[in-house]
């Protein structure tokens, strides 16, 4: 029998949450007990109904999400704040949510699984936050646009569109770096100037970003929130499916962004 205070705990000690910072509002780890043992755990990148329904669907008991139940200040439970809570509460159904311990795991992070997916090996750390590196980055020898080629097809499989900064014909990537998510910044943009990286791969940016990366010569590869947001959710269900010997699914809930 597993409870999820048991799960929770091997969670926040293989991730190092308590000791990894994190935005205001992100409160990670176990956001929402239940009381059954768990029977099953339903990944999704964000704390939804879609995702509640998925869950209850595939007779899941425990929902992981890497963007979870509480952003920002404090609301209500009030309309669709309600409607989620009392589906969770009906079904006994937990929910574990992981934002930063969870991007820059060196298995399970999504930075390290999207590399992974490029073709790329990661040799250094990028995206500092505070005393941590969120993202990661490395050297290579490619087309840019055969990496964003790559990360084309990889958006498409989550119903994201793709947007590049101009890639000049024959252009070559020779120091890259990841930060999924919300990746292109005025941090990280400065960050890649200093470390002299020529190709960003993030999830989104502002639409300076791209005035600006065209200024100082940086290819930026815009992959999509939330696709470049799905591997580590995945991948950690599928870690604890076999740790627990519990069925793990993914629920597949794009947002086009």
């Amino acid at each position: 029998m597993t409870t999820i205070r048991e799960l929770a705990n091997y969670v926040e000690e293989l991730l190092e949450s308590k000791s990894t910072p994190d935005y205001p509002g992100a409160l990670n780890g176990l956001q929402l007990e239940n009381q059954s043992e768990i029977k099953a755990v339903a990944a999704a990148v964000d704390f939804s109904t879609r995702a509640i329904k998925g869950a209850i669907s595939n007779n899941a008991n425990l929902l992981l999400v890497h963007h979870g139940m509480f952003w920002g200040t404090p609301s209500p439970f009030i309309g669709p704040s309600y409607r989620r809570l009392r589906l969770l509460m009906e079904h006994d159904i937990a929910v574990y949510s992981s934002h930063l311990p969870l991007d820059r795991h060196p298995a399970l992070g999504n930075n390290v699984l999207l590399a992974r997916e490029l073709e790329l090996e990661p040799s250094g750390a990028f995206a500092a936050y505070e005393e941590i590196f969120i993202g990661v980055s490395g050297e290579s020898d490619v087309e840019t646009s055969l990496l964003a080629e790559r990360a084309r097809k990889f958006a498409k499989n989550y119903g994201t569109e793709l947007r590049t900064t101009e890639i000049p014909e024959r252009r070559r990537t020779k120091r890259w770096a990841i930060c999924t998510g919300a990746g292109a910044s005025a941090e990280t943009l400065k960050e890649a100037e200093e470390k002299n990286i020529d190709t960003l791969i993030v999830g989104e940016g502002p639409h300076w970003t791209a005035v600006h990366a065209e200024e100082t010569g940086v290819a930026i590869i815009y992959a999509g929130h939330y696709a470049t947001e799905t591997l580590g959710v995945r991948a950690l269900a599928d870690h604890l499916g076999k740790r627990y010997s519990i069925p793990s699914i993914f629920i597949s809930a794009p947002t086009g962004l």
